[in-house]
């Protein structure tokens, strides 16, 4: 964009390039213009104020052409070991190109299993945030050396928009060989017209067709750029696909946005006093309407204007849940609003899969009844959940706090009268004990390994898959009695529910 442009504040920004921007498809040479160029939009980056990370794929695909192999293996321990010859070539390719002037880069490999951990993730966290203050362009890949399935990223895309939320970034750039988001593959169709603006990624897959696979030596498509999308979206990250053929397009489109955002569009016939900080707070067709400015192509994915807390984007999407807690419609219900503070009464539970323990993620999954069957047929929730919900907390070793008027108990009004007598009297006294016979409301079957479930969130576990069965149904009082201790009333927390378009 060569005009004078007031640009914005600085900014953090993520910009994740792909193995078939980074080597030949064929040959596996790298593709030195396409790097070059990157890095000469880094260093304007970081002229300009702004932090930046570089996510790169190709660890694989150069060490194909090291080795002549002619294409992908199949095999996993071959394809580590191709990873652990060509990362080491990459890396030194990269600070080859940065040396060029000057700008001094860090190697960062994470796997899934790394950041599980939360303590390690915090840890990542702060390396990178210190490697950004020190001037520092951290290059981050997936350590595939070591990765296996069930700690993978899945795909480098994954893998930005998590560093994305990790850093708390402005703008995610997934570059691509395409220009944007299309309806359908524009290569093989000529009819597909590409979307310039997405508000939501839920509602927008309906519109496209995300088939396209990627290159023989990538590992994702256009699907996993919405899924990289819809995660870093939810963390506040504007995200934008665009062209990894002229990477400069990454300085335009911030400037373009930087001046949207200092343009002040009157909503009642008066100007706004004070320029927007959210580009979610922007129309953008009609503030693009005033400026003379072209739009780089490109498509955008409008960031949430409620981000979601790092501890809840943490358990959704670093965790690999380690089984299943199925909840009733009412639990969801619940859940679904932002006031529950993302935490489950054991009385929503209808059953558990899988074994985990205490601290370990899980999903969320709601039973969906079978036409013609009850969904109490087990007689698990005597009480509707609402209900529960809405009594006083009485876990004795729960101290009364600020937590307490922010979680699930405080959102629906006491629908019955005399709720502390009934409460007491559905009680049993702390002295009791009681023993698995005097329970008749749990039986012990596996009916609800057969149940027909759809995954609505994930959170995590205050008590272990066995204990959460005993206590399902029950009111969170009871806990205690059952189990011989009761750290919280919540058998679940930092719980994220998926909200459909």
């Amino acid at each position: 964009m060569s005009r004078s442009v007031k640009r914005g504040p600085p900014s953090t920004i993520v910009i994740k390039l792909g193995t078939s921007s980074i080597v030949h498809e064929e040959t596996h040479q790298p593709l030195l213009s396409i790097l070059s160029a990157v890095v000469e939009t880094v260093i304007s980056l970081r002229s300009h104020g702004h932090k930046v990370v570089l996510v790169s794929s190709g660890a694989i695909g150069v060490g194909l052409r090291t080795m002549d192999i002619p294409q992908r293996p199949k095999s996993l321990s071959k394809k580590q070991a191709l990873a652990a010859i060509g990362q080491g070539r990459l890396i030194a390719l990269w600070d080859n190109l940065f040396g060029q002037f000057d700008q001094r880069t860090a190697q960062v490999l994470l796997t899934r299993g790394d950041i599980s951990d939360r303590t390690r993730y915090l840890n990542a966290v702060n390396t990178l945030n210190e490697l950004l203050s020190m001037g520092v362009v951290p290059i981050v890949n997936e350590n595939d050396t070591i990765s296996v399935s069930e700690i993978k990223f899945g795909d480098n895309d994954t893998l930005s928009a998590i560093t994305s939320s990790m850093i708390h970034a402005d703008y995610l750039f997934l570059l691509t060989d395409v220009d944007g988001l299309y309806t359908s593959n524009p290569r093989k169709d000529p009819s597909a017209k590409k979307l310039d603006v997405v508000i939501s990624v839920a509602a927008i897959r309906a519109q496209v067709s995300t088939s396209t696979l990627g290159s023989s030596l990538g590992t994702g498509g256009m699907e996993t750029k919405l899924i990289a999308a819809e995660i870093a979206t939810g963390a506040g990250v504007t995200t934008a696909i665009a062209s990894s053929k002229q990477p400069s397009v990454v300085v335009d489109i911030i400037d373009y946005y930087a001046a949207l955002k200092s343009t002040s569009v009157p909503t009642s016939g008066a100007a706004s006093p004070t320029a927007p900080q959210n580009l979610n707070q922007v129309n953008l067709d009609e503030v693009a309407a005033s400026l003379s400015w072209p739009r780089p192509p490109h498509t955008v994915f409008k960031p949430a204007l409620i981000p979601m807390r790092d501890l809840k984007a943490w358990t959704s999407h670093t965790l690999y849940p380690a089984g299943s807690v199925i909840i009733d419609s009412g639990a969801h219900s619940v859940l679904s609003r932002r006031e529950s503070g993302g935490r489950l009464l054991p009385a929503g539970v209808l059953g558990v899969r899988g074994s985990f323990a205490s601290g370990q993620a899980v999903r969320i999954l709601v039973h969906r009844p079978t036409e013609g069957v009850p969904v109490e047929s087990k007689e698990v929730a005597q009480i509707p959940y609402s209900n529960v919900a809405a009594t006083t907390p009485c876990t004795p070793v729960l101290e009364p706090g600020a937590s307490v008027t922010a979680s699930v108990t405080s959102l629906v009004p006491l629908s019955r009268s005399g709720s502390s007598a009934s409460l007491s009297d559905d009680m049993i006294s702390d002295s009791q004990t009681i023993t698995d016979d005097e329970i008749p409301l749990i039986e012990k079957t596996d009916e609800c390994e057969i149940w027909d479930c759809v995954e609505v969130g994930r959170g995590l576990a205050n008590y272990n898959s066995a204990q959460i069965s005993r206590v399902r149904g029950l009111n969170s009082a009871r806990i205690a009695q059952l189990l011989g201790y009761a750290d919280t009333e919540y058998v679940v927390e930092n719980i994220t529910i998926r909200v459909s378009a």
